[in-house]
């Protein structure tokens, strides 16, 4: 592969030949002249068959020409980029290797708290609060005093405590009112959340209790097992629900999260990430890199997953690949092409 044509060049070398055409035809021109000057007119047939050798070998130029154009195009399908500039654009390379690919369905839903987490708090004997401890959003530990009732019967004050850890999410309490049945307060434990997926009748097939999922949510990902897949009586989908550990406090309830149930594994002996596939002249491929040349390699692809496709033509084990930013270099390429046709 040659580095890119410049504009400046690709003038240059395309009227060269058109210089070196106009000279050669006015030396044959002036030749002829000459040899009418001597030869008598009525030699046509010469004439007629050199005249048809011009037109032979100006055909045979122009397609010279076209192949010389196809070549240099072909050429712009690669870019240069040192080594320094990569890492400072994050161009990022892998080797091809094998790799195991997971067929998935895709689903959708959203978290929902654990309904065996959650506590709802009153008093048990109807009294006066006299005092409250914590506000909405607090958390607390089991134990804890939340308030303290003086009771209406014995004038003796007895203290609510917190039955589980978790957090407040509702309170009904405040120092002066009486307290009877209402809810004075709801506590919530988030350390396990439910994800809940919509299972439409399309997916239902290929979906069922024990399959693993991988779980998207806030820029995280999450492995999980589906526990149960709940029929609905009022709505046209299933649930089907994975329980994850939310210890870190990083997922909430009501957030919307995407899934992929995995429906089969299997080993292909080549793969690239789907990150680095980028279309260029109607085909799929990848660049490769060759020292700091990145070349456009068309590939044929087979079947994929989440992650990865598999690649059935075009590269060989080993080969370095763009994996990140090769959207860059196809922006290059584009860019050049675009001068070669102005």
């Amino acid at each position: 592969m040659k580095p890119h044509v410049t504009l400046a060049m690709f003038i240059a070398a395309w009227l060269m030949p058109m210089h070196v055409m106009a000279a050669n035809e006015q030396e044959q021109a002036h030749v002829h002249a000459k040899e009418q000057a001597v030869k008598p007119q009525s030699d046509t047939k010469k004439n007629e068959e050199h005249e048809e050798h011009e037109e032979h070998e100006e055909h045979n130029e122009h397609e010279g020409h076209d192949e010389n154009d196809e070549n240099e195009h072909n050429e712009t399908l690669s870019s240069r980029i040192s080594d320094d500039m990569a890492t400072a654009v994050n161009i990022v390379t892998d080797r091809a290797d094998s790799q195991r690919l997971r067929q998935h369905q895709i689903v959708y839903g959203k978290l929902s708290a654990d309904p065996n987490r959650i506590s709802h708090v009153n008093a048990r004997f109807p009294g006066i609060l006299t005092s409250v401890k914590f506000s909405l959003g607090d958390s607390v530990k089991a134990g804890d005093v939340l308030a303290v009732v003086e009771s209406n019967e014995s004038l003796n004050t007895y203290a609510i405590k917190a039955p589980i850890d978790g957090v407040i999410i509702q309170r009904s309490a405040n120092v002066g009112e009486v307290a009877q049945q209402q809810t004075l307060f709801s506590i919530a434990d988030f350390g396990s959340l439910w994800a809940d997926f919509r299972l439409y009748p399309s997916q239902q097939v290929a979906v069922a209790t024990g399959q693993n999922v991988v779980i998207l949510a806030a820029d995280t990902e999450i492995n999980g097992v589906i526990a149960h897949i709940i029929p609905s009586l009022t709505q046209p989908y299933q649930l089907a629900r994975v329980k994850l550990d939310n210890r870190d406090g990083k997922l909430s309830p009501g957030q919307l999260i995407e899934g992929a149930v995995i429906s089969g594994e299997f080993n292909v002996e080549l793969a690239v990430k789907k990150s680095a596939i980028q279309i260029l002249d109607n085909q799929s491929g990848v660049f490769v890199k060759n020292n700091t040349e990145y070349v456009f390699t068309p590939l044929q692809l087979g079947r994929s997953d989440m992650d990865y496709v598999e690649v059935i033509a075009g590269l060989k084990p080993g080969q370095l690949y763009v994996t990140t930013n090769s959207y860059l270099l196809k922006a290059d390429i584009e860019k050049s092409e675009a001068e070669h046709d102005d």
